[in-house]
């Protein structure tokens, strides 16, 4: 038991670390926090707001023209990721097979589909988001002539953001399209974020990268979990193709990267046999149904990568710091796309303390009045809430009863 702890700590080291830094940090200046709700603690500064207002004021009819755009981006990711929600929820409960599309993205926890998140990129890449989204409002806000008083921190348990503070009673004054923009202008921003990202992802670093390597093959980390009432696991599992172990042939032929293999798959149906190769083994399959596709062929494994050999002249000397800077921007890249996007589209869910709910509220209540629209708000709100909520511990819940 020790020793598992013990391993624990050590794996987790850093994160242990970062929080430790912060919970001392949190004492002391606990005399300047604030608590909202019992459970957000807010650290108000002055930090940025000089910048904020030399921006604003510099390029103010660009700034409001690009709020509005916002408004008009923020309700069509409103829209969008609400319909996500109670789709995703609705297949977990009907889909036995199916995985969540919904997870906290927490550094050192392994993310199905999508990986283990890296300590440093996450603080990385959660301060630019941050940044982003907080400045954004602060620059709209500002360009309307709206007063800000206030950056800082927020902590909600291990969640830390940042916010910046308008006036709020300078607001509620505005007219709708304004109070819009100002509530939009974070999402919208992390949207772009994640746009400018995966540009700079698909036609700078991705093929600067790939034009360094040499490809081998491509391994997987996981099989896929099957449904409960099936007796037989997946293709790749069944066949006991070893996890992390370079797959390099399908039917005898050598393929290089899974994109390759994926092709292979497009032209095969359920129930179709194949043969995998790695270096030393070839292991027969026959091809499952995809439960999340039906007629579609499926192996049943997750935590796919290529791998690859560096190419010998970016094996050493200052060429091997150049392939390892541009490897790390690479993958660090892909998870700011991923964060800022999610980030950006869970902010604009129709919720009381995200940025959708402010828009969905003041919606409401111009369709229905102040008293009954609050109402309906705070009904949307609630139920969003709970699909919020169970699409996190369903998966948990129906692993515990089955």
């Amino acid at each position: 038991m020790f020793n598992t702890i013990l391993s624990f700590a050590v794996q987790y080291k850093y994160i242990f670390l970062f929080y430790l830094v912060i919970i001392l940090l949190l004492y002391i200046k606990r005399s300047k926090l604030v608590t909202q709700g019992k459970v957000i603690i807010l650290y108000r500064m002055k930090f940025g707001l000089k910048f904020i207002e030399k921006i604003s004021q510099k390029y103010r009819e660009f700034v409001i023209l690009l709020g509005y755009i916002g408004v008009g981006a923020g309700y069509v990711g409103l829209i969008f990721i609400s319909y996500m929600m109670i789709s995703n929820l609705y297949k977990l409960i009907t889909v036995p097979a199916a995985t969540s599309g919904v997870a906290l993205v927490l550094p050192g926890i392994n993310i199905p589909g999508v990986g283990i998140l890296p300590f440093w990129d996450w603080i990385l890449a959660i301060f630019i988001i941050a940044t982003i989204h907080e400045f954004g409002h602060g620059v709209v806000a500002r360009a309307h002539n709206l007063k800000v008083k206030n950056t800082g921190l927020v902590f909600l348990g291990p969640i830390i953001g940042a916010f910046v503070e308008p006036d709020e009673k300078q607001v509620e004054k505005q007219k709708d399209i304004v109070q819009y923009s100002v509530f939009a202008a974070g999402p919208f921003m992390n949207i772009l974020l994640a746009l400018v990202a995966l540009l700079l992802l698909s036609t700078v670093f991705t093929p600067l990268q790939q034009g360094m390597v040499e490809p081998t093959g491509f391994t997987f980390g996981e099989y896929v979990a099957v449904a409960t009432e099936m007796n037989e696991s997946y293709p790749a599992e069944s066949a006991g193709i070893p996890l992390n172990t370079p797959i390099t042939k399908v039917n005898g032929q050598p393929i290089s990267k899974f994109e390759e293999m994926a092709e292979e798959l497009y032209c095969h149906s359920p129930g179709d046999k194949i043969q995998l190769s790695t270096a030393n083994q070839t292991f027969p399959l026959i091809l499952a149904n995809n439960p999340d596709n039906e007629g579609k062929s499926f192996l049943g494994i997750q935590q796919i990568k290529n791998q690859y050999n560096i190419k010998e002249k970016y094996a050493s000397g200052i060429s091997k710091w150049a392939y390892f800077f541009v490897a790390w921007f690479t993958g660090f890249l892909r998870w700011l796309f991923l964060l800022s996007l999610g980030i950006g589209l869970f902010n604009l869910l129709p919720l009381p303390i995200v940025d959708g709910g402010r828009m969905m509220q003041i919606t409401m209540h111009k369709l229905k009045g102040k008293e009954k629209g609050e109402k309906s708000f705070r009904n949307i709100s609630f139920f969003f809430l709970i699909v919020l909520v169970l699409s996190l511990v369903y998966p948990w819940i129906s692993g515990l009863l089955w």
